[in-house]
């Protein structure tokens, strides 16, 4: 038996006939033949038997009281699920129009009367069958057509000579015409010529060998690309299936990808990953052709500081521009502007936070190097203007030759950023060339890096102090204190030796911390021996001072030694509170508020500009030491000394003058008015103990006061 409702043993008939007699043989025929009959002798009574048992096969007489068996069948097709379930009309009418309306109401086929009851089980039998072999039928084309629209493809069929004879599939790819445009036109007709004639080799490959060609092409469509992929497949002695895909986002997929892997997001510049690989192509080529290219290294000056006053905002806002800047000037150069070859252009990258790199493959000698360092520096040194802000930035820069320095992509790497240190070294704002000794000092800069990160645990500094005078009394008013590093090794060292290297690796902050607690402590003890009340003067680093706790930390400071406010003044460089201007004003106000006192260190070697001047709270300026050095023998030395003495008193400031060390410069500065000095002509830096004596005996008081 064919299919039919699962849950049931035999198929069900039913039939429906207003003769009770005919029913009866219907049931005894059928059920001969292995069906189960329901009966109905009405078409009202068939429709409600119908909808609650869903019967496999339908008898259906024409002629009945209230429903007759047209408007039943009709009935019935409208029921959903219902439309392939065979309806046999029985009836006595053999005219024309009695088959042709069964047909239209939706009848399977008519069994005219009388019937053959021998034949009627076989007949429905087959029927039944040939129902569910269309019913199979459909239901498996209505998967495929299901498949097709899922399908994210077009079909084409073609011919040997590239005439499209069919299509399926989704209509609404982009393509130059409607697909249903393509049918009975050669590919060069559609399609642009070298599309076409790709598309053609592969459809005649596909024929000769029977091999799945694939191959990829792009058409431009109001100025946008659109990618494909085509799968051809030979599909008769002469015609291919061609499977076409639009992988237009596939492409712009892999496209992000490359950008997020390979270049950086903020600059759009190559990033480490691209460099390091383009290095790599580079040093291969130099080896071959036996050229030389060079490694480039970039690091903004000071750039942590423009970051920390005016925000991480418009830092990354300056590096677009330098990156912008960078690569404008590359692409003017002349020596490589004439050059063709990708593989010769100048890879800028950008490495991370303000280091850039920069590959140079085409040059004669290293004075070109030096040229287009030079000229970088000097590019890069004209001012920014982000948003309200005019920015001026310097750049340190190393370089390094392959293959006479190395071969290597990391030791060229490593060799550019040493000698770029080395240039910071140098004062910054210059390019200098690897060598050799530039490894060596490399190493041990490393190496006492590390030290340094110990020291502060392990209790190796120490603080000196060195005497401040009143100029004309000779009275002790303050001391400055000066760290040391008692060093395991190397013995004590000077804080130039290690406090560039401490602010480089931001170390300065807790060092400057342990500086600030322990000098304050210190004055608490020398108070608490009845010596008399002074300062002690501080120097904090720029890093320090920039550090968003830092007015608290001085106040938690002072509240944990104890320590009077009055009795301890800070001193900020010039270039640090003229650099940081509107944050230093918001920082030195909370400070003075607290009774500090406060100084501008090295005045006269930055901007000394008065008009900034009078905007800070500051209690003195102090002289730097190579104005007092000269003071008696220079004149340009003496101008400035006498100009800065005259600014300050005109402003209600106390000058000092740091490095005096002889009778004709103190003679000077007291001629000039001068107010306070230090100096070695009175004491050098002393250890706690023996500053203590030095206080004691006040063997200078008279002295100073005498000369």
């Amino acid at each position: 038996m064919s299919q039919y409702n699962s849950e049931r043993e035999r198929p069900l008939v039913l039939a429906v006939d207003d003769d009770m007699s005919i029913r009866l043989l219907e049931r005894a025929s059928l059920e001969q033949a292995g069906f189960a009959v329901e009966e109905a002798d009405n078409g009202t009574m068939a429709l409600s038997v119908f909808k609650s048992l869903r019967p496999d096969v339908v008898l259906l007489d024409v002629i009945m009281p209230e429903l007759d068996g047209f408007s039943v069948c009709k009935e019935i097709r409208k029921l959903q699920g219902c439309n392939l379930i065979p309806i046999f009309m029985v009836t006595g009418l053999d005219d024309l129009e009695f088959i042709n309306r069964a047909f239209e109401v939706g009848a399977t086929d008519f069994i005219a009367k009388p019937i053959n009851w021998r034949t009627l089980g076989h007949h429905v039998r087959y029927m039944l069958r040939a129902s569910c072999a269309f019913s199979q039928l459909q239901e498996s084309e209505s998967k495929n057509q299901a498949l097709l629209d899922a399908i994210p493809d077009l079909m084409f069929r073609i011919s040997g000579e590239g005439i499209f004879l069919e299509y399926k599939g989704k209509s609404d790819i982009n393509l130059i015409v409607p697909p249903k445009e393509f049918l009975g036109k050669r590919l060069d007709e559609v399609m642009p010529q070298d599309v076409a004639g790709k598309a053609m080799h592969y459809v005649r490959r596909v024929l000769q060998t029977g091999d799945i060609q694939l191959f990829e092409y792009q058409l431009m469509m109001n100025n946008t690309a659109y990618h494909y992929e085509a799968r051809l497949v030979a599909c008769g002695a002469d015609e291919v299936l061609a499977i076409v895909r639009d992988i237009t986002d596939r492409k712009k997929t892999e496209s992000e990808i490359i950008r997020l892997a390979y270049y950086d997001s903020l600059t759009g510049l190559p990033n480490r990953v691209f460099f390091r690989d383009r290095l790599g192509q580079a040093t291969a080529r130099s080896n071959r052709y036996k050229r030389k290219l060079s490694v480039m290294f970039l690091d903004i000056d000071y750039f942590k500081r423009i970051n920390d006053t005016l925000g991480h905002n418009i830092g990354d806002l300056l590096l677009q521009s330098v990156a912008e800047r960078l690569m404008n000037f590359l692409r003017k150069t002349d020596s490589i502007s004439r050059q063709e070859s990708e593989a010769r252009q100048p890879t800028v990258a950008r490495m991370g936070g303000d280091e850039f790199t920069v590959l140079i493959t085409d040059f004669s000698n290293t004075h070109d190097l030096s040229q287009i360092a030079q000229r970088i520096c000097n590019v890069l040194s004209q001012p920014f203007i982000i948003g309200s802000h005019e920015i001026f930035i310097t750049v340190s820069i190393g370089m390094t030759v392959c293959p006479i320095d190395s071969d290597d992509v990391d030791t060229l790497l490593k060799n550019a950023d040493t000698a770029m240190y080395h240039a910071k070294d140098k004062g910054r704002n210059n390019y200098q060339f690897y060598t050799e000794s530039m490894n060596a000092a490399a190493i041990e800069r490393f190496i006492m890096t590390n030290q340094l990160r110990k020291a502060l645990n392990s209790n190796e500094f120490q603080l000196y102090y060195q005497p401040q005078l009143d100029a004309y009394s000779g009275i002790i008013i303050g001391v400055e204190a000066l760290v040391r590093w008692v060093h395991p090794e190397m013995g004590l060292l000077l804080p130039e030796s290690f406090i560039p290297i401490a602010e480089e690796t931001s170390l300065i902050v807790p060092i400057g911390e342990w500086i600030l607690q322990t000098a304050c402590a210190q004055n608490k003890i020398w108070q608490s021996l009845n010596l008399s009340p002074t300062r002690v003067t501080v120097n904090i680093s720029s890093i320090q001072f920039m550090q968003k706790n830092f007015v608290e930390t001085v106040k938690r400071i002072l509240i944990e030694t104890g320590l009077d406010p009055r009795y301890l003044e800070l001193e900020l460089t010039e270039s640090l509170i003229m650099e940081h201007a509107e944050a230093t004003i918001t920082n030195l106000a909370e400070l003075k508020a607290l009774g500090l006192q406060l100084s501008i260190d090295d005045f006269g070697t930055g901007y000394s500009s008065l008009s900034y001047l009078k905007r800070f709270p500051i209690n003195t300026l102090k002289i730097d030491k190579s104005f007092v050095k000269d003071v008696d023998k220079d004149p340009d030395s003496a101008a400035i000394v006498k100009a800065i003495i005259a600014m300050a008193h005109n402003l209600n400031l106390a000058v000092i003058a740091e490095g005096v060390e002889t009778e004709q410069q103190l003679a000077f500065l007291r001629e000039y008015g001068c107010d306070q000095i230090q100096g070695y002509l009175f004491c050098q830096p002393l250890p706690p103990d023996a500053l203590i004596q030095f206080l004691q005996e006040g063997r200078y008081v008279n002295t100073v006061a005498k000369r």
